[in-house]
């Protein structure tokens, strides 16, 4: 049975004062993510705000253990591009 796990991560981006200034930086750590893990990222809230985003990541494995080391990873590498902007993160499980 496959394993579903969903990282939920809150993003404030300070340097942002438009729109396009958010979309800008959420974009290319979203387009980063994809091509690195080869995971699902959408952005699921704050699609009207200045600063904040959120982004769901999914990925699917037959394996528990090897989903949780790719979301671990792509969390390590979403704080490492985003530096202290990952405001909250969170993962939930579906099995």
């Amino acid at each position: 049975m496959p394993v579903i796990g969903v990282l939920t991560l809150e993003i404030h981006v300070e340097d942002s004062h438009s729109l396009k200034d958010k979309r800008h930086v959420v974009k290319g750590l979203k387009d980063r993510l994809r091509r690195r893990f080869n995971v699902s990222v959408a952005e699921i809230d704050g699609q009207d705000t200045w600063q904040r985003s959120v982004l769901a990541i999914v990925t699917v494995s037959a394996d528990r253990v090897f989903a949780e080391k790719v979301l671990q990873s792509v969390e390590k590498d979403a704080v490492n591009f985003a530096g202290g902007a990952i405001v909250d993160s969170s993962v939930e499980w579906l099995e």
